[in-house]
């Protein structure tokens, strides 16, 4: 099938499953003609809009060209015959992936450098042209947290396996502080963090933004506040690694304050006002996919092994959140 569609692929080939990929179970083709990745969605029935690789695959391909570092994608399978579901292949770049956000195999010179690249590449990507790049009507523009806010909390009501306090007590603080629609309109990842990037062999140099399964046209500052989040949330949460405890300034990790300044900076804009909000929208947001990987563990067709274990982080994830906005009201 590859080689009547993948411009010089050649088999035999070899197939290894990745460790990492909650969402969608991603792959590493070894063939004769090179490495490849290939990325399906996960077996059994699926959520409403959930696990969308073909929109994935549009993104990258629509990237190409501009200063976002995408992954070059060679071929979109919508026929579910062939491997029981709908996949993509893409090239393998080879580079580096920090799993963990303190980053320790790099000094702390290097560390500042790649912290820096993502506050770049975050600005490129909400730079871009999205009628350039053929993406205009990639999700519908205007009232981007309302109609997230409702996606979402449906999401999570169909996922919800128990009562959880912090999560009702957070969705309705955010459905009583949704912010009012100011025109910002651009194209937004959706899970922007560290490890979703492959970063080069010799420089602090992003090649490759990976797993662009929630992207869509939406507000900038939401991505901003997932990246913010990471600064926030501890060592561990399933396979997120966070900072939370650790001393920034010594391991030369930028602060929230100094990343938003950053980005703003690199934006053309003054400041950003509430900006609790989107760092506890992020949180809620992020609690929500996290019930509904547990969900899927539950009804056995998750895509790894220890999705069943990560309902039991839904609670301090919408307690990190109350944190946030307690900070905000308190002028912090």
């Amino acid at each position: 099938y590859l080689e009547r569609r993948v411009d010089g692929f050649r088999g035999p080939m070899a197939i290894e499953k990745f460790s990492g990929g909650q969402s969608n179970p991603t792959f590493c083709i070894t063939a004769e003609s090179g490495t490849y990745v290939l990325r399906r969605q996960p077996p059994g029935d699926l959520l409403k809009s959930a696990h969308a690789v073909d929109r994935e695959f549009r993104v990258m391909a629509a990237l190409r060209d501009t200063g976002v570092p995408v992954p070059r994608v060679l071929h979109l399978c919508e026929d579910r015959e062939v491997i029981g579901s709908l996949f993509y292949v893409m090239e393998f770049c080879d580079g580096r992936i920090f799993w963990d956000a303190a980053i320790p195999e790099v000094e702390r010179a290097e560390r500042s450098a790649i912290y820096d690249e993502m506050v770049r590449v975050l600005a490129a990507l909400h730079q871009v042209d999205v009628d350039d790049v053929g993406l205009a009507d990639y999700g519908k523009p205007g009232n981007y947290f309302e109609r997230q806010y409702g996606r979402w909390s449906s999401q999570y009501r169909a996922s919800e396996l128990q009562r959880i306090e912090p999560m009702e007590t957070l969705m309705t603080w955010l459905d009583g502080n949704i912010p009012a629609d100011d025109g910002r309109v651009t194209l937004v990842h959706g899970d922007y963090r560290l490890d979703n990037m492959i970063f080069a062999r010799d420089a602090a140099t992003a090649i490759a933004l990976l797993d662009w399964e929630l992207s869509t046209l939406g507000h900038p500052f939401a991505d901003l506040g997932y990246y913010c989040m990471q600064l926030r949330m501890p060592q561990n949460v399933g396979n997120m690694s966070g900072l939370r405890g650790k001393d920034l300034a010594a391991l030369g990790i930028p602060d929230e304050k100094s990343c938003v300044a950053s980005y703003c900076e690199r934006m053309g804009i003054d400041r950003i006002d509430n900006f609790s909000f989107y760092v506890a929208f992020s949180f809620f947001r992020l609690a929500a996919i996290v019930q509904g990987v547990a969900k899927r563990a539950v009804e056995g067709n998750a895509s790894s092994e220890q999705a069943a274990e990560l309902g039991q982080f839904v609670h301090p994830i919408a307690s990190m959140a109350l944190e946030a906005v307690a900070e905000g009201e308190n002028g912090r």
